[in-house]
């Protein structure tokens, strides 16, 4: 079976910067692992139909300033791609930068964080759903070379309760890539036991795109620039045995996000977003070290978008950035599908993985020589099948539930440098999708 389209992502560059590609050849990751104390460096290549053929660095940073706070740094480029820009064959290159500085502890206080991310990229040859209702085409899309900028700032607060009480920052003692003493963790009554957490984030994100001339070949006005900023009020709770990698326990996150319109926004627009995940740790098998039934839900909902009302030709009024709002494809949800292939004003979406950690591990084991298995920072393989169902629809009602999208697919992880890293690959109706990402997908 052919891969219609494979995208890649610096393993380290969390889900902010991503790569759409039609028909692939192939795909280098990590030919490096340089790691000296809590500093983990990390090469990496690509090619892509998207991007190009390039490659990069990444760097880890474990305990930067403070034992719970991590630092990622990522600068990636490639060659020359030929594209067509509004009729006219040129060439582009795919080129960016990526930083992420998780868990800041604020001086004078125990429960007050501090994280932020932020990058700049242009990616040579994106793809752009305008028309992105359930019913639509995959064939409506706009490729494109843009630039994507992005710059965060979240602010939290854990709350005295439960664990928050004595272990705000969320420090734990890891062994071969498992937990130690959390045997009596995950699961417990909401807010009494578990970690919670409220806070709010500043975000601003700027997208040009170059080709916008007969955009879909209809003759559309897309917008050459889409600049969005504004705020995020959040509230997360976190019930299980290991954040990074649960096992048992249950997790639930509620968002509101808003663009006032303001501050060169293109317009203003606002939604709604829950989350769940439920964790069952099952029996193991003589060839595996860990298995756990993973279960995941989502739903979103836009106050703001007018499905009658145009703020230009094929952009409704008020509606979310294409990358914004209840929307499915991608690396998180319906990975069968290309990134943001659906949104509307609604959304649902569910998933299940089974996750099985091998007992097999050819870096720890010493295939690969003495100097692999003290260097090399995986500390463990896992396999995971998974399946997920999801929809977009103009209102948030029962025919969210009915005609739904579906794909499934095969994951390969590992936990490379205490992050899990995962290879995704996922089937739908449109093709089959490959993803190269850090952390699983319940954690975004």
């Amino acid at each position: 079976m052919q891969i219609k389209k494979l995208s890649y992502i610096s393993l380290l560059a969390s889900s902010l910067v991503v790569a759409e590609s039609t028909n692939s050849s192939s795909l280098l990751t990590d030919i490096l692992f340089y790691r000296e104390d809590n500093l983990i460096l990390l090469p990496f290549a690509y090619s892509s139909e998207s991007m190009g053929t390039g490659g990069g660095m990444a760097a880890i940073v474990q305990g930067f300033l403070q034992p719970q706070t991590t630092l990622i740094l990522s600068a990636f480029g490639g060659l020359k791609k030929d594209v067509v820009i509004n009729g006219t064959k040129e060439s582009e290159y795919t080129r960016g930068g990526f930083y992420y500085l998780d868990n800041v502890r604020i001086p004078g206080s125990e429960r007050f964080f501090f994280s932020s991310y932020g990058y700049l990229t242009t990616i040579a040859e994106q793809n752009f759903y305008f028309d992105s209702t359930h019913e639509s085409s995959d064939k409506d899309v706009l490729n494109s070379p843009a630039t994507n900028n992005m710059l965060t700032g979240t602010f939290s607060y854990v709350l005295p309760w439960g664990e928050g009480i004595d272990n705000p920052g969320g420090l734990y003692e890891i062994k071969d890539g498992f937990v130690v003493g959390r045997e009596d963790a995950g699961g417990g009554m909401p807010f009494v036991t578990g970690r919670t957490s409220v806070g709010f984030t500043a975000f601003y994100h700027h997208q040009k795109i170059d080709n916008y001339i007969d955009a879909l070949g209809v003759g559309i006005d897309v917008p050459k620039e889409w600049n969005s900023t504004g705020l995020r009020v959040f509230m997360s709770h976190d019930n299980t045995d290991f954040d990074d990698n649960p096992s048992r326990g249950y997790s639930f996150f509620l968002q509101y996000s808003k663009d006032f319109g303001k501050y060169e926004s293109l317009q203003s627009w606002d939604f709604l977003e829950f989350k769940a995940s439920k964790y069952f740790e099952l029996d193991t098998f003589s060839f595996t070290r860990q298995n756990v039934l993973a279960l995941n839900f989502w739903t979103a909902y836009s106050f703001s978008w007018e499905n009658n009302n145009e703020y230009l030709p094929g952009i409704d009024a008020h509606r979310p950035p294409m990358w914004e709002g209840p929307r499915l494809g991608g690396f998180v949800r319906m990975r069968g599908y290309d990134a943001n292939r659906f949104a509307d004003k609604a959304a649902i979406y569910a998933t299940a993985e089974y996750r099985a950690v091998l007992d097999y591990n050819p870096i720890k084991d010493g295939t690969f020589g003495e100097w692999a298995a003290e260097n090399i920072p995986i500390d463990w393989f896992q396999v995971v099948g998974f399946v997920e169902a999801g929809r977009v629809h103009d209102r948030y009602n029962t025919e969210l539930l009915s005609d739904m999208k579906y794909d499934v697919g095969i994951s390969l992880r590992a936990l490379a440098a205490e992050l899990p890293v995962r290879i995704d690959v996922a089937y739908g109706d449109e093709g089959v999708e490959a993803w190269v990402m850090v952390r699983h997908p319940f954690d975004f």
